[in-house]
């Protein structure tokens, strides 16, 4: 599970700023924030050899360059069907980065009943669309701030809600004043405050584990009580596109290290 705010075309230096948390078991092989051979730079998960979020600088026939980005989220849901083989949603991500459609014909093209649920987001610099495969169509993303985790893009989650209310206080007045602003981000996504019993969302898992998991950031000792396997927020990442390019921020929950990369 995971979370993420969009700030989208809300800054003339900073088309992009990209907040998220990825939520997932700490047994799961993973590799940190790197460059890749095919010239990804992202986290990789190595049981499927895709990533949750990746970029990817490109150069256009017109010789002009373009920054591809993705983000894609797991979808729950108890009662949805698995599709018999299914695909590798991080594959999405990959797919996406190499391909030279924009973000709207690629996702027209996608074959959404070959993945388990998910939420997708795909934008380069001019353009950004948002689809998910549980109902909710194409939506090409307007100017503004987007939150979304496991459910319905427009769900109104109280970490979702949360997150939306601490982005626009804190973090978004920074960035328009052009003061330093990352180290607030950080501290928004280290937010573990739990949804009250009456505000949790009903995704057909058990109410304790809906509330283990209703916080920004999810602590791995309370999501292990529950859950019975090491389970938590693992890392934590920045993605911010300027107009010198991109820098690609992440931090262990484990270490308390931030790495960085700028393309």
């Amino acid at each position: 599970m995971c979370i993420a705010a969009i700030a989208w075309q809300l800054f003339a230096d900073k088309p992009l700023v990209l907040l998220s948390n990825r939520d997932e078991l700490f047994a799961r092989p993973t590799a940190a924030l790197q460059h890749w051979r095919s010239g990804t730079v992202a986290g990789q998960d190595l049981r499927s050899g895709g990533t949750w979020l990746g970029v990817r600088q490109v150069t256009q026939s017109s010789g002009q360059t373009d920054t591809r980005w993705a983000i894609v989220l797991n979808f729950r849901d108890a009662a949805q069907t698995t599709p018999p083989n299914p695909t590798s949603r991080g594959q999405l991500v990959t797919e996406f980065l190499h391909s030279t459609l924009s973000p709207l014909a690629f996702a027209r093209g996608l074959a959404l009943a070959d993945y388990d649920g998910f939420n997708l987001v795909l934008g380069t610099r001019k353009q950004a669309v948002m689809l998910n495969n549980r109902g909710y169509g194409i939506e090409v993303l307007p100017a503004g701030l987007y939150v979304l985790s496991n459910g319905q893009p427009n769900a109104p989650w109280f970490k979702c809600e949360r997150l939306r209310g601490r982005v626009r206080q804190e973090v978004l007045p920074l960035i328009a004043e052009q003061q330093n602003w990352q180290d607030a981000a950080w501290a928004v996504l280290h937010d573990d405050v739990c949804a009250p019993c009456d505000d949790l969302p009903k995704t057909g898992v058990k109410p304790v584990i809906e509330a283990a998991l209703s916080s920004i950031f999810i602590p791995k000792a309370r999501a292990t009580a529950v859950l019975g396997d090491a389970y938590g927020t693992r890392v934590s990442n920045i993605l911010t596109l300027s107009s010198m390019g991109f820098e690609f921020a992440e931090r262990h929950t484990t270490e308390g290290s931030i790495r960085r990369i700028t393309g």
